[in-house]
Parts: C-alpha cells; sequence; structure tokens
C-alpha cells in the first residue's frame, strides 16, 4: 500500500496517464458509483439517478481518453524506432555517426545558427511580398491624410493631458 502511494504521488507529476493513477481514478469513480446507488435507494431522488449518469459518463471518457492517448503514443513510438533504424544503418554504412546537433557547414556550431540561417532565407524569400505591400499600405503621414484616432472611452472632446497640468496639480498639494 505504501508504495502504491509513492507511485501516486510520483504519477501527479508525469505527464499522461499512469497505471497508477487510472486504478486510483477507477477505484474512486466505483467508489463514488456505489455511493450515489446507497444514495438513491434511500431516498429515492431522481437527482442521485441523473448524478450517476453524469458520473458514469465522465468515468467512461476519462478511461477512453487514456486509452486513446496510449494508442497515439505507441504509434509515436513506433515511427520513431522505424526512424532510427534507417539513420543508424547510413551511419553505419558512412563509418561516421552524426548526431542530431551536427550541421552540414563547417563553420558553424550550434543548432540555433542553423535557424538563424534558416529564418534568414525565409525572410530573404519573403521580402518581395512585403515590398509590394509595403507600396501600397503606408502611413496615412505619407498619403497625405491625417486622421485623429477614435476615444475608445467614449469621450469625443478631444482633450488630452499635459504636463503642466501636472504640475499645477503638484503646486496645489504643496499649498
Amino acid at each position: 500500500m505504501g508504495s502504491f502511494m509513492e507511485d501516486l504521488w510520483s504519477s501527479i507529476f508525469t505527464p499522461g496517464p499512469t497505471p497508477s493513477l487510472l486504478i486510483a481514478t477507477n477505484v474512486t469513480f466505483a467508489a463514488l458509483q456505489a455511493l450515489l446507488f446507497a444514495l438513491l435507494l434511500a431516498t429515492y431522488s431522481i437527482h442521485f439517478f441523473v448524478l450517476s449518469i453524469l458520473s458514469g459518463a465522465l468515468w467512461w471518457s476519462i478511461n477512453w481518453f487514456a486509452q486513446e492517448l496510449r494508442q497515439v503514443q505507441a504509434e509515436e513510438a513506433e515511427k520513431k524506432q522505424q526512424s532510427e533504424e534507417p539513420a543508424e544503418s547510413q551511419a553505419k554504412s558512412d563509418g561516421s555517426r552524426k548526431t542530431p546537433a551536427t550541421l552540414d557547414s563547417a563553420g558553424s556550431d550550434t543548432e540555433t545558427e542553423l535557424l538563424t540561417e534558416h529564418k534568414g532565407a525565409a525572410a530573404t524569400a519573403s521580402a518581395p511580398r512585403s515590398l509590394a505591400a509595403s507600396a501600397t499600405l503606408r502611413p496615412p503621414e505619407e498619403q497625405g491624410e491625417i486622421r485623429k484616432r477614435l476615444s475608445v472611452s467614449g469621450e469625443s472632446s478631444g482633450y488630452q493631458s499635459t504636463d503642466s497640468e501636472w504640475e499645477k496639480v503638484d503646486d496645489g498639494k504643496a499649498a
């Protein structure tokens, strides 16, 4: 019992549905269903029947989600294993094994430099589109028309505070 509680406590901080967490969930829902059934028999209230149906639906959905998650994780692990096998056979045939951080360029030592190069290439590829857009999208000052921004607070007087007014407030407090 002590090791189950330790497993349960550690499974709270582990992502995904762990076996001990699923066991605790199923035991808790079974106890809740038993309690709701006992209360239904004791009171003959429809409320406990409805709560039992809702609880059962939640219990079923949690178990369904955990099952689907297990299937997806198994598929991902299988795909990862299949993708690693060709890479290992290619590395053995090349005679040298490349790590994921190894880059093809000789002057680069980190992955971030490669990411920066990719972003730079993507920016230059999208430059012609941004030049075309900047020709049509210019600030109103350059187009010859200046518009006043509408007030969000609903004030339409256009009154704006200045620093000299704050100095007047400060002078009034000092007096």
